[in-house]
């Protein structure tokens, strides 16, 4: 089995190099940072790491380009020849080798589709208290819209392992409601059984002023609904590669 990790990258200088740095430590076959048009040197240092740096623009050009974290993912899915991708946030300081190892070893059951991460999320130098967005929109939603999901930990979890083949087939939403989009949506298409969790011990990375994350629920709320067949909670998506 083939991995490939996948790290989308914006503005993330100052510590996307660890993250590369581990990931090429791991049992991954090739460690790609999707640059979504940094304005810093991001794409010099992850290079200088060891990473395949590819411009998010570069991968399917002929396709303008969107805003979002999801548009990053979708194109790396693209870019990426693993039979797994992994996919690690570029910001998080706390990643070692074996995240990628345990996300990858899940596959080893063949039933396996998604494999989301668990792990403490510190704040403010607490190692508990992150993922607001996670317990007060996420967690209540998917209880209440789809209880059949496996009650994940941390379902908007950044670091997380997708059959390629599974993730070429369905559609990726826009910015921050990509990971629960793909949550749903592998569950209703191979069933809650296709999704498991992996503890990978305590993340840390830039925790968002509760200002900014209005917009990260709001986007994670819409897609939730959306899924549910709610009425004009339309999202903005990209379509699957194929199928």
């Amino acid at each position: 089995m083939k991995v490939s990790v996948v790290i989308p990258a914006l503005n993330e200088e100052a510590t996307v190099a660890g993250v590369v740095t581990a990931a090429r430590a791991s049992c991954a076959s090739e460690v790609i940072v999707v640059d979504s048009d940094s304005t810093d040197n991001t794409a010099a240092v992850a290079r200088d790491a060891g990473a395949t740096v590819l411009n998010w623009k570069g991968i399917a050009p002929d396709i303008p380009v969107r805003p979002g974290k999801g548009e990053a993912l979708w194109r790396g899915v693209r870019a990426a020849t693993g039979d797994v991708v992994v996919f690690l946030d570029a910001d998080v300081t706390t990643v070692e080798p074996e995240w990628v190892d345990k996300l990858a070893g899940e596959f080893a059951s063949k039933h396996v589709q998604l494999v989301k991460a668990t792990y403490r999320r510190t704040l403010d130098g607490v190692d508990h208290g992150g993922g607001r967005v996670t317990e007060l929109t996420a967690k209540p939603l998917l209880n209440l819209l789809f209880p059949e999901i496996p009650a994940l930990e941390q379902p908007l979890a950044g670091e997380y392992a997708i059959r390629r083949d599974a993730a070429l087939s369905l559609p990726f939403v826009a910015g921050y409601g990509v990971e629960v989009g793909l949550l749903i949506d592998i569950a209703t298409a191979y069933g809650p059984n296709a999704i498991t969790q992996v503890n990978l011990g305590v993340k840390t990375h830039r925790n968002r002023p509760l200002a900014q994350l209005a917009g990260m629920s709001d986007i994670v709320a819409r897609t939730i609904l959306n899924r549910a067949g709610v009425a004009d909670t339309a999202v903005e998506e990209r379509e699957p590669w194929v199928g």
